[in-house]
């Protein structure tokens, strides 16, 4: 899935290129501290790991996603080698439906005048929407008055005089978007519009939580209001071509817990397992789950003794799919199995050959936008854990935007403290990066992302090396304690609860309300 890139602030207190100090061993010692050793991971022991998922993907057609061959495989090695390192470890397999656009949609008003609306800008298709092609009039369904609130298409009952094969037009607000376009539906609707509430300028990014056969658009509050008042002469007729596919899917977790450490305190160590379909994902994602892997080995040969906090290590499917495995995990568990989670780790792409060494802003310092997603508290404890091992080790690090655009976010909307590590993807290098982590300015952090050539051959090795210590040193903390403080179980985003977020396939935040 699409991640954002890392921003060009350093931490530590000397930046030096990776290229210098990348190597295990030739950087400063880190200082003593109850995690104990700082490189308790060899770097050959994940080159292993990650040769075995190369070879997988070459016997399974070229991938390693979802609801493939190669899935089935990635699973089978992972389990297999936890039960060697002497866990047990659990499959959990789950449904979800992938929602796809084949290209982009079209939305435009052909009477009274003509105007044509902008992708992205001025609406977006809704995740789970149905495909079509539609022209037809259209009608407001009890929108009320500017600046006011109302149930707009949330029952039945404002449908009554609905006119059979309109385009329904309704406001965001009381219910979710899946009541409403239900009701638009059985009134006999050939299209749904759904535009925001006042006050928002952005296009509405929803999801209706299940499939539809008819075409269902968010609209920004703008488009809609005009879109009202234009309809409110009886001529207003919209063309809205909605190029959408709903596919159901199967996939898989692993969890694996130390037999060691206190199960009221959880710290979860994860990466996601699966692929894109366009190629092996050898960066992209089997650096995390190799690194993950070789830490949890690591582990299994530790005394119980040795844990003061369970680690729960887990493997993640369709993550490139809308963060569905994590989601699924996440959602699924009892409520008092998720207050136990003190804290979560995640690794995705740690090995971009053009890339930084990127810390999730735990602390929202390096500006990443917290209007829908703020760190929930613990998460700045977190990165400090990550930047004072690097920084003891003269590692420059970089600002990895705290998004939620990886597995991570479906802890952090459930107010559990996160953090991680990422080397970037498709997003360009700059020139400050270029001078602090040497590399090209100008080009992408990894030139393979979700390509045919994310293969072994894709892959800084120096560069992952420092990260999988990093990986060790932080969970061995953890493991140790204290753990990082946490906040409300209940986590808010945008004023809404974790029930009303989800993910749409390129990791962008989705509402169900």
């Amino acid at each position: 899935m699409r991640k954002l890139a890392a921003s060009g602030a350093v931490g530590g207190t000397v930046a030096l290129a990776v290229a210098a100090t990348g190597l295990t061993g030739t950087a400063a010692a880190v200082p003593a501290d109850p995690a104990g050793p700082a490189d308790p991971v060899a770097i050959g022991d994940v080159r292993r790991h990650l040769a075995e998922f190369q070879r997988i993907a070459e016997r399974s057609g070229g991938n390693r996603a979802a609801q493939t061959p190669g899935e089935e495989r990635s699973v089978a090695y992972v389990a297999g080698r936890l039960r060697r390192a002497g866990y047990a470890p659990r499959v959990q397999r789950f449904a979800y439906v992938r929602f796809e656009e084949t290209k982009p949609a079209e939305f435009a008003q052909v009477e009274p005048q003509r105007a044509a609306f902008t992708a992205n800008a001025d609406f977006q298709t809704m995740l789970y929407s149905g495909a079509g092609d539609v022209t037809a009039r259209a009608v407001a369904v009890d929108v009320p008055p500017e600046g006011t609130t109302a149930t707009s298409g949330c029952e039945r009952g404002d449908f009554q005089r609905f006119p059979r094969g309109a385009i329904a037009l309704l406001q965001r607000g009381t219910c979710r978007f899946t009541e409403k376009a239900a009701n638009a539906q059985a009134a006999g609707a050939s299209a749904v519009v759904i535009f925001d509430v006042p006050g928002s300028k952005e296009a509405l990014a929803g999801s209706l939580g299940r499939p539809f056969t008819l075409p269902v658009l968010g609209a920004s509050h703008a488009v809609g209001a005009r879109l009202v008042k234009a309809a409110a002469g009886g001529r207003l007729r919209l063309r809205i071509a909605a190029h959408a596919v709903n596919t159901e899917r199967r996939s898989a977790n692993i969890v694996a817990d130390t037999p060691g450490g206190d199960a009221r305190r959880v710290v979860v160590v994860g990466a996601h397992l699966d692929s894109v379909r366009t190629g092996p994902g050898i960066n992209d994602n089997a650096t995390g789950a190799a690194a993950v892997l070789a830490v949890a080995e690591r582990f299994g040969a530790l005394s119980g003794k040795a844990l003061r906090n369970r680690v729960r290590f887990a493997w993640w499917g369709a993550e490139e799919d809308g963060l569905r495995g994590s989601d699924h995990y996440v959602r699924t568990l009892a409520a008092a199995e998720r207050d136990r989670i003190a804290a979560a780790l995640n690794f995705d792409m740690l090995g971009s050959t053009n890339g930084v060494r990127g810390v999730y802003d735990g602390d929202a310092s390096g500006g990443t936008p917290v209007r829908e997603f703020a760190p929930p508290p613990g998460s700045a404890e977190i990165e400090k854990l990550f930047r004072g091992y690097f920084a003891a080790r003269r590692l420059p690090t970089a600002e990895q935007a705290f998004d939620g655009r990886s597995d991570y976010g479906s802890f952090v909307v459930r107010g559990i403290p996160a953090g991680g590590m990422a080397t970037g993807a498709g997003e360009v290098k700059t020139a400050a990066e270029a001078a602090t982590f040497g590399g090209t300015a100008g080009k992408p952090y990894d030139p393979c992302y979700h390509a045919a050539c994310d293969t072994g051959e894709n892959v800084d090795l120096r560069l992952l090396d420092t990260n999988v210590d990093g990986a060790a040193y932080v969970t061995r903390r953890l493991a140790a304690g204290p753990l990082p403080a946490k906040g409300p179980g209940r986590r808010l985003v945008s004023g809404r609860t974790a029930a009303s977020v989800t993910w749409g396939p390129d990791g962008d935040v989705r509402w169900t309300r």
